[in-house]
């Protein structure tokens, strides 16, 4: 059983690349857009911190003095200390999940995407479909012959992947996004790999999603760009 430091540990190496001295570098997915300045982790055992490769010795040890114990409580001092780089054009916050042991997920209108069927997600799911070596496992519901909700792999390291789950619209409230998660966590699982789930501050429905599943929050996320 991991704590849930350990979880923030695995969730910040499958969000970002990191070089030699454990500097972030780009986000992990393509097109490997360049990571955020600072990233903080935050769990009631303590954080996790990662910062850009971009920044200096100087800057990071402001912001080191600045995160002491609890980084989270100083997130206002860390923007002020930040902002003297350069001003902050993004800032993320949201809460990190963990799927339980995922038991039964034996839908019958769920559908595994392969290599051999992964056409079925070209004209609805374009990225997917051309990412499609780094997004497995990716499960599916058909219906009137579309893809009408997907969960697949966001991002993947060694040991963790990270869900992308979506539904369209007009298909929401019939629990489809529930059944196409549990199979993909089911499906990580079952090789061996721990199945995380992030979303941010704002987005409720995502965070109903979470509670419906019964994930169990770990932390709290922070990145600045």
């Amino acid at each position: 059983m991991l704590s849930d430091l350990e979880l923030m540990e695995l969730h910040v190496n499958v969000l970002f690349k990191h070089d030699t001295e454990n500097r972030v570098t780009v986000v992990n997915e393509p097109p490997y857009d360049v990571a955020p300045r600072i990233f903080v982790g935050g769990t009631h055992l303590g954080s996790v911190v990662r910062y850009s490769k971009t920044l200096d010795a100087s800057l990071v040890k402001k912001l080191e003095q600045v995160i002491g114990i609890n980084s989270v409580s100083y997130l206002a001092e860390l923007i002020n200390v930040l902002s003297i780089d350069r001003q902050i054009n993004n800032l993320w916050i949201g809460p990190a999940y963990v799927f339980p042991d995922v038991m039964d997920c034996s839908h019958t209108q769920v559908i595994q995407v392969t290599h051999e069927n992964k056409e079925l997600l070209k004209p609805y799911f374009p990225h997917t479909f051309e990412d499609f070596e780094y997004k497995e496992p990716c499960f599916v519901i058909m219906k009137d012959n579309i893809p009408v909700s997907i969960c697949c792999s966001a991002r993947r390291s060694q040991k963790a992947d990270e869900a992308s789950v979506f539904t369209h619209e007009d298909y929401r409230g019939k629990g489809y996004g529930i059944d196409v998660t549990n199979a993909w966590a089911a499906e990580v699982q079952k090789g061996g790999r721990i199945a995380l789930y992030s979303t941010s501050l704002d987005n409720f429905a995502s965070q109903s999603m979470a509670r419906k599943l019964k994930l169990h929050q770990y932390g709290i996320d922070i990145h600045m760009s």
